[in-house]
């Protein structure tokens, strides 16, 4: 799965029961779900591969080309006529209703006030009133509840997911008692995109890195961190490419501190620009599911900050 440059979820109208899929599907991490050719044989597998299977965008512009060839010789198409777009495209952004969106109570909504890039809350959401507001708890500052007036417009993100979800609305009334939260406007559409598994967010993270055979540690300062793995800056090469290892280091995740220890494979390993250091590529490997969760919502967390 290396060789993929990035992912798209599955496409519910190309995977049947009964019927065999045209290309191999993997999982957000690389493990093979289902191999090309393979048949998905009942509804509890065809559940699982809509909801955490992905091919790659390569893979689905390949199919997208058949089909599109396909269709063409059976029109017989003039050769001048501009061809469909692909699936992958059609995946990338959308914008869809509300309604078709799943999101949980308790759901992560990052908010970024419209006329004030800087100023951004973390809340979580509490439920909705359909066509009237969204209800999500009290945005903080500091542990202390911020000041929200009536009518002010944020930029909504929320990243349940395989999917990145944004709108806009605005707070209609901020509510004190019982318990604190607030009223936002319900948003006709939202922009729903497929979130790519090398999104990769600008960090600067200390980590410590052991590698090798035998072992060797050392300090590493991380520069970019994706769900699928990092790269990070090393004062002297550590161990060789395709070694195995770990990697510890701390994030701040909704609010909390979380460590992380994770398994990687060295992948590269170069001089810096200067020379004076060496910077390391990994990737990670049999992430824990509670280590998915963590990593995933400080990637999406950071990304959402810097967009």
């Amino acid at each position: 799965m290396n060789e993929l440059s990035s992912l798209t979820p599955v496409n519910q109208a190309e995977v049947k029961i009964g019927q065999a899929v045209p290309w191999p599907v993997y999982d957000a991490w690389g493990n093979l779900l289902l191999e090309s050719g393979g048949i998905v044989s009942n509804e509890a597998q065809l559940n699982d591969l809509l909801e955490n299977g992905y091919c790659s965008d390569t893979l689905w512009t390949d199919v997208g080309k058949k089909t599109t060839t396909a269709v063409a010789s059976a029109v017989n198409s003039k050769p001048e006529t501009a061809p469909e777009k692909p699936t992958s495209e059609l995946n990338k952004e959308a914008m869809i209703e509300l309604d078709s969106v799943r999101w949980h109570v308790g759901e992560i909504f990052y908010l970024q006030v419209h006329d004030n890039a800087n100023l951004r809350y973390t809340v979580r959401l509490i439920g909705f009133v359909k066509n009237k507001s969204i209800l999500v708890t009290a945005p903080m500052i500091d542990g202390k509840g911020a000041l929200i007036r009536d009518g002010q417009t944020f930029i909504v993100r929320a990243f349940p997911g395989k999917r990145a979800y944004a709108f806009t609305a605005s707070a209609v009334k901020s509510v004190f008692s019982p318990h604190a939260y607030l009223h936002l406007t319900y948003p006709k559409q939202v922009r729903s995109t497929t979130i790519r598994q090398n999104s990769r967010a600008t960090v600067k993270i200390i980590a410590a890195v052991t590698i090798g055979e035998p072992e060797q540690t050392a300090a590493a300062t991380l520069g970019d961190l994706s769900m699928g793995g990092s790269s990070g800056v090393i004062k002297k090469p550590l161990g060789k490419k395709n070694d195995i290892g770990t990697i510890k280091f701390k994030v701040n995740a909704a609010g909390n501190d979380e460590f992380l220890v994770l398994k990687v494979i060295l992948r590269s390993v170069s001089p810096t620009e200067t020379g004076d250091e060496y910077r390391h590529g990994f990737e990670f490997i049999d992430v824990p599911t509670q280590a998915k969760l963590i990593l995933s919502a400080f990637v999406h967390q950071t990304l959402a900050e810097t967009e």
